[in-house]
């Protein structure tokens, strides 16, 4: 893969201690050290009511995460194809689902199946901004945030309009969680544009893994704990050089496969 360069045009974030791109600059530029809570997660109001209700943690992250990436930006959601990744889809559905199973009738809720494909997410912002935009959704287990990553600005470059990547994980019930720890809902949303745009540019290339080329931790050892803890937080050393901000180019290396990572080069100005 090639470099491919693309602007990167809004952001939005949710997460433990992070409620918004707006509240967590100052922590992701190294002002304000990060306090960590539990993940606090709105109610996704662009949904009709029956459907909000019908929504698990793990769409309404996304969809908050989406939300503000959209509105950062200035563009209308309904315009922009989407690309959604996930390393586990929703994990409380999902327990709720092997519970059923288990059990002597083994009836599945028609709700419970909807939800529990993977472009779910997906399929409630589309319905919750009445877009008909083209969207993937996708997962690569722990590599999710990056194979996101990579077709997002690929999908940029082929069809040099914008477009909104969402990266998101929520934990599992027990037993489920023993064996797949993710210790609470993380949620980024990023809106790229074609390179020759307005915005910050983002250079990302694929780079051998290897000794010598360790991906970027975080400045702060809450969000480094983070990073490492949680698939999609990947982004974080990304959106602290970003909140650093300044004229300076900055290069990360974003932990992706076993034997790649993903080699991001930032620079120009940023959101706001």
């Amino acid at each position: 893969m090639s470099a491919v360069s693309v602007k990167l045009l809004g952001i939005g974030l949710i997460g433990p201690g992070l409620t918004g791109w707006a509240a967590a600059r100052e922590v992701l530029a190294g002002q304000t050290a990060h306090l960590s809570a539990p993940t606090a997660v709105p109610s996704p109001q662009r949904l009709p009511a029956a459907e909000r209700r019908r929504a698990g943690v793990a769409i309404k992250v996304a969809m908050a995460a989406a939300e503000e990436a959209c509105a950062d930006a200035g563009l209308a959601p309904q315009t922009l194809p989407t690309v959604f990744t996930s390393s586990s889809g929703d994990g409380v559905n999902c327990h709720t689902l092997c519970e059923a199973l288990a059990g002597s009738d083994r009836l599945i809720s028609p709700t419970r199946f909807t939800n529990s494909v993977h472009n779910a997410a997906a399929g409630y912002w589309h319905i919750g901004v009445a877009g008909q935009a083209p969207s993937t959704s996708l997962c690569a287990y722990d590599a999710s945030f990056g194979a996101g990553l990579v077709e997002a600005v690929t999908q940029v470059r082929q069809h040099a309009t914008p477009l909104l990547l969402v990266a998101s994980d929520t934990p599992y019930p027990e037993p489920l969680q023993s064996a797949r720890p993710l210790p609470d809902s993380f949620g980024l949303g990023l809106v790229f544009g074609p390179a020759d745009g307005a915005g910050l540019t983002l250079s990302v290339n694929l780079v051998p893994a290897n000794p010598a080329t360790r991906p970027t931790p975080c400045a702060d050892p809450g969000l480094e704990a983070m990073r490492r803890a949680l698939p999609s937080a990947r982004a974080l050393p990304l959106l602290e050089a970003v909140a650093r901000g300044g004229a300076v180019e900055q290069v990360v290396l974003l932990e992706y496969q076993a034997s790649l990572h993903l080699r991001v080069e930032i620079s120009g100005q940023g959101p706001t």
